[in-house]
């Protein structure tokens, strides 16, 4: 039986080998440019500093989340995709106190 396996195995290029002669299908979302010109770094660290101050509570931060993302259409950096498709469809600004965020 462990040869069977073997046999079946290099026939579809090995766990090493890859799919040899097909051309790989990138995924439709969630790969997209790096930001090597850093177009998007203010937004970015605002995020990031804000998780860390919320105890990486996302929740607290989606808010600026929505605003890295936006950044990243507006510089061509990800598709440009309707926020609600994104998961933002209802949420405001965050609230004066800053550790609520209101959501219609």
């Amino acid at each position: 039986m462990m040869a069977i396996l073997c046999v079946s195995f290099s026939l579809q290029g090995g766990s090493f080998g890859g799919n040899r002669g097909l051309r790989p299908v990138p995924p439709e979302k969630g790969v997209f440019p790096l930001d090597h010109m850093h177009l998007c770094d203010l937004e970015k660290k605002e995020y990031l500093n804000c998780l860390k101050t919320s105890g990486h509570q996302s929740e607290k931060c989606r808010h600026l989340s929505k605003k890295y993302l936006q950044c990243r259409m507006e510089k061509n950096l990800m598709a440009k995709q309707d926020m609600a498709e994104l998961g933002f469809g209802n949420l405001s600004q965050p609230s004066l106190s800053g550790d609520k965020l209101e959501q219609v």
